[in-house]
């Protein structure tokens, strides 16, 4: 059931849609070097061929899993023996091409750069991470999508009426709640889904396909989520952004695609630690109290229990008031010492410990806080030059509020507003 044209194929409107650079060099047979990139079942190598068989030139495919520099060198003496006889072009696919390492990349190169070779690599994993940027350069990325549930439907009925290549000869009976079950937990993937079909009808024997059938025939789909890789960054990002914006489903959802995908649970606790301070602040103290306690009940305690502490700090952190006040403070501050160096403290704050310092005049004229009224001294404690100089600008939210009207107090009480 593989797409054998650009009208068959589904989805990557984005990128193929009509008057797109890369529709418009398929189909004028005009091909340039390219990275797909997506995940498993995308179309990504159904995509490749169909651009290869719109050009002029030879196909050749191969995959980084099986082929070395010897393969590689084969294709390149390959395609210099038709530049020499006829004049052809040679389009190289390449599956799995983050499989390369940097020699063999590098082996590549000089093929690419001359035209002697028109590249078409494809990886799930993200070429800016595992392609040379020498390679890459010279390689136009395109990012190609997990297909919407309606799109692998629409995939899923084609090959239930194709009398060729599908199941159409002898249609099945299935229920349309069950195609609907396979087109959204196939997680995108057209391979997938197709191969679930293919196992439903055959365990049907005749008989009708109904959401249990298909159940089990899919059985539970891997997640794509790779530790190591892309995903894992995406994941947490994804988790960040919705506890900063107190989304408590969507950061919980994420949590749980991590926990699911085997992510290491104390790379989560650091992550949510430092969220409490750069995100939350003094907005809610409790914060990063919650939070570090997360992590040490996950060196404590250990998987699978620990995932509920996680949850428990996941909650806090997503419905807790937000600030950033702190984390933009302390910025500030290191872009002034950045900017002008460090300036010296006065000498009545210097260290006044050593034998000799009271002769400098270390620590002389100091007003010990504690002594003064409201235990509060109104001392210039800024270095020279700096008098003045705001950094920290609190926010109006949960117990910064109550900060921001101490502080404003204490500039009041101190001429210092």
């Amino acid at each position: 059931m593989r797409p054998r044209s650009l009208d068959e194929l589904v989805g990557q409107e984005h990128i193929l849609g009509e008057g797109s650079t890369l529709r418009a060099a398929i189909e004028g047979g005009h091909l340039h070097s390219a990275i797909l990139y997506g995940p498993p079942g995308a179309g990504k190598t159904t995509l490749a061929r169909i651009a290869a068989a719109g050009a002029d030139g030879a196909f050749e495919e191969e995959s980084a899993v099986n082929a070395g520099k010897a393969e590689i060198k084969g294709v390149i003496e390959r395609a210099r023996e038709r530049r020499r006889g006829s004049g052809r072009a040679t389009i190289l696919f390449l599956d799995e091409i983050h499989r390369f390492n940097k020699a063999q990349q590098d082996a590549l190169l000089p093929a690419v750069e001359e035209g002697l070779l028109t590249l078409i690599g494809a990886t799930t994993e993200n070429p800016y991470f595992e392609v040379n940027s020498a390679l890459l350069s010279r390689c136009q990325v395109y990012e190609l999508r997990p297909l919407a549930a309606e799109q692998v439907e629409e995939l899923l009925r084609r090959a239930l009426a194709d009398l060729e290549r599908g199941l159409g000869a002898e249609p099945p009976e299935i229920e349309d709640a069950a195609l609907r079950m396979l087109a959204r937990r196939s997680g995108g993937d057209a391979r997938v889904a197709l191969s679930a079909l293919e196992r439903a009808v055959e365990r049907a024997a005749g008989a009708p396909v109904d959401v249990a059938a298909a159940e089990d025939a899919l059985q539970r789909k891997a997640l794509d989520y790779d530790r190591e890789g892309d995903r894992h960054y995406d994941f947490i990002s994804a988790w960040i952004k919705a506890t900063r914006g107190s989304d408590v489903d969507a950061s919980l959802y994420y949590l749980a695609v991590m926990l699911e995908g085997g992510e290491d649970p104390r790379f989560i606790a650091r992550r949510m630690v430092i969220l409490a301070s750069e995100d939350i602040g003094n907005a809610d103290p409790r914060a990063l109290l919650i939070a570090d306690a997360a992590a040490r009940a996950v060196d404590r305690v250990g998987l699978p229990e620990c995932a509920l502490n996680l949850a428990q700090a996941c909650v806090h952190l997503a419905l807790a008031p937000k600030s950033n006040a702190s984390y933009k403070a302390l910025a500030a501050a290191r872009a002034e010492v950045r900017e002008n160096g460090a300036a010296t403290p006065p000498d009545y704050l210097r260290d006044a410990h050593y034998p000799g310092a009271g002769d400098l005049g270390r620590g002389a004229g100091y007003r010990y806080a504690h002594d003064e009224p409201g235990g509060v001294s109104d001392q210039q404690l800024l270095p020279e030059g700096l008098e003045g100089r705001r950094f920290y600008a609190p926010t109006d939210r949960g117990f910064e509020a109550e900060l921001g009207r101490r502080l404003t107090e204490l500039r009041k009480r101190f001429g210092k507003n």
